[in-house]
């Protein structure tokens, strides 16, 4: 039987693939390191600063979800019309999406600056001061980043859907050379702890932004924007951009508002607790967090690569196109975290000590990530990269709703069941393993929906 890539016109081959994959699961190590580089470059300055740093961080994770989310609504438009073969109308899109970026960016900056403070009680309720004064520093200064992350997103979402992935490979690069060297200078050499790695951050989200607003105008890219500094809205446009951006930005906010709640939680595991013995839960939670990123690098890869030639196919109106390069992506995702969680099941006791830990705080990082390692082998790939593969086609509201019930239900609910004291008291591992739970679910409802096939009924453009 005839399968969905033995057709006459392959829309990509297999060096088209790699060439848009590879440079994508190097980009999103790359701009992984930021954060991960901020979290051990402070741990000379004490797990008090490590804890603050990594506690912004996860609010900072949310904010960039959003933008994350909004880019890829564009990117799913573009890729459409590009896959149609409109490129007038892809440019005309492209540039809509920078310039709500830009607008939302600024709208999330303003509130942080101004309610930061209010923000962290909100989110973590009872905060040691020592904790809270790191933590508000560098609040304060990756805030003031957020519209050059926004622009940044953009920009690299559109050159995704274009196929080039390398320019946004190249741009996370500089982006890490400049926050390690400015981190270096000012936490080794001026002692600033988390005020440097913040400036750190800031510094290099403001290179990329600009780096890549520069190329994303050149009119020698398929996808180009004119008259950047000339504003011109239009509505029908960005509503196709929202229609795919806001569902997926509901799904990322909501997700990621759950993960602060059970933070939260894990944050009063440390209460009254003697550190020493049982070790701090907040800081193992952050660097097995660190640890474990890295694990996911080539499913969240290769999900971007579902976005932009899965969108394509749609575009194209060849869903059968659609389903085997979805097929053939998850299948190299399955490939690749499968060896790097086998490899962190047996190293993690080597890595989790370079972070400078207390012997009983290093003993619960491991044993999550173990228990990580095992799940993000079997169950991850369906739970997050599968469901790009629906929102390229349109389909972003079955995952929003699919997503945010499994998490409530799940991640948050059992969260609280299974770790919190009158619950069941597992602590830590009762947190991670609500989480294995939201991960099930979401994998069974995605493939389910994948192979029913009511996603390639969704109309964008």
């Amino acid at each position: 039987m005839e399968t969905a890539l033995q057709v006459k016109n392959p829309m990509f081959s297999r060096q088209a693939l790699t060439r848009l994959m590879v440079p994508l699961i190097i980009e999103q190590l790359l701009m992984m390191t930021v954060g991960m580089a901020d979290t051990m470059m402070v741990t000379t300055a004490g797990e008090a600063v490590v804890s603050g740093v990594s506690l912004v961080d996860n609010i900072n994770i949310l904010i960039i979800n959003i933008f994350s989310a909004l880019s890829t609504g564009g990117a799913v438009v573009v890729s459409q019309y590009i896959g149609r073969q409109d490129m007038e109308k892809a440019r005309s899109a492209a540039k809509q999406l920078l310039y709500v970026a830009l607008i939302v960016g600024v709208s999330l900056m303003g509130a942080a600056l101004l309610f930061r403070q209010h923000i962290l009680r909100l989110v973590f309720g009872s905060i040691s001061q020592d904790i809270m004064e790191p933590a508000l520093v560098y609040f304060l200064l990756t805030a003031a980043a957020y519209p050059f992350i926004a622009v940044y997103n953009a920009g690299a979402a559109l050159f995704r859907a274009m196929g080039n992935s390398k320019v946004s490979m190249f741009n996370s690069l500089i982006v890490n050379i400049v926050n390690i060297t400015v981190n270096a200078i000012l936490i080794y050499g001026f002692q600033m702890g988390a005020a440097g790695a913040g400036i750190g951050t800031m510094v290099s989200r403001i290179v990329a932004a600009l780096i890549i607003g520069v190329m994303i105008t050149r009119p020698t890219h398929l996808v180009f924007i004119e008259k950047l500094f000339r504003p011109e809205l239009q509505w029908p446009m960005v509503k196709s951009i929202l229609g795919i951006g806001v569902p997926n930005g509901v799904e990322n906010g909501m997700f990621q508002i759950g993960k602060l709640l059970v933070l939260n939680l894990i944050t009063s595991f440390d209460l009254g607790v003697d550190l020493a013995v049982k070790g701090s839960a907040v800081a193992a939670n952050a660097i097995a967090n660190s640890i474990a990123g890295v694990v996911n690098v080539p499913g969240q890869g290769t999900g971007l690569t579902m976005i932009t030639v899965v969108g394509q196919c749609m575009g194209a109106g060849d869903d059968r196109q659609a389903v085997g390069y979805t097929k053939k992506l998850l299948a190299v995702t399955y490939a690749a975290m499968g060896a790097l969680s086998v490899a962190l099941f047996f190293v993690s006791p080597v890595l989790v000590p370079l972070f400078h830990l207390t012997p009983a705080t290093a003993a619960l990082a491991v044993t999550v990530l173990r228990w990580f390692a095992v799940f993000s082998a079997t169950i991850w790939p369906l739970s997050f990269a599968l469901p790009n593969a629906l929102r390229a086609s349109g389909d972003a509201r079955f995952t929003m709703i699919t997503s945010m019930i499994s998490m409530w239900v799940c991640r948050v609910g059992m969260s609280y069941l299974l770790g919190a004291s009158w619950g069941l008291n597992l602590g830590l591992l009762g947190v991670w393993l609500a989480m294995f739970a939201d991960w099930v679910v979401r994998a069974s409802s995605f493939l389910i929906r994948f192979l029913q096939g009511g996603w390639k009924n969704h109309s964008v453009i």
